[in-house]
């Protein structure tokens, strides 16, 4: 009876140890893409993302993020939406998107960015706060179009030409759920 006492509190201990906590995406997130141009610098944001976080005993194992391609506007108008979308890839590739695969340490997180069809395994620098029902990643990751296949858009028969380098900056908030 021992033995079956023992084992019982061994495995409902190692069960409590295993908690794992599941958080979905708040609304409250915010992404934003800023770059340049021969004419002019620009920010783009992405209006809808989804996405959750999975921790255990209070260290994140998982991380899915998704930003619909159809919904990353610019303030400038239709036409560069149009043209950042095509530059994206939008009809085969509708979802630009991030999985987690490890915390490199306290602040880098490393995994696979997918963008218009092309992933890369990246690095990105982030701060991390857990408070509450609440876990914030805040950062940005300076990436080159090229990378990713993506040929810079350009406009005014090649007169205006969007820089290869952009900055994708993210606060996202996930909550318990």
């Amino acid at each position: 009876m021992k033995k079956i006492l023992a084992l019982f509190l061994f495995f409902g201990f190692s069960m409590v140890g295993l908690a794992q906590d599941s958080y979905n995406l708040s609304s409250e997130s915010k992404l934003t893409i800023d770059g340049t141009s021969t004419a002019h610098s620009w920010t783009v944001s992405a209006n809808k993302m989804e996405g959750n976080l999975m921790q255990q005993n209070e260290s994140l194992i998982a991380i899915n993020f998704k930003v619909a391609v159809a919904d990353i506007i610019s303030e400038r108008g239709a036409a560069m939406d149009k043209k950042m979308h095509a530059a994206l890839k939008k009809e085969e590739h509708p979802k630009v998107s991030f999985v987690f695969e490890q915390l490199k340490n306290t602040s880098t997180l490393f995994g696979a960015l997918t963008i218009a069809g092309m992933t890369k395994n990246v690095e990105i620098t982030a701060e991390i706060a857990s408070e509450g029902n609440t876990m914030n990643i805040k950062g940005g990751k300076k990436i080159v179009l090229q990378d990713f296949g993506i040929e810079p858009p350009s406009a005014m028969f090649g007169q205006i030409v969007v820089g290869d380098e952009v900055n994708i900056k993210f606060d996202l908030v996930f909550k318990k759920g």
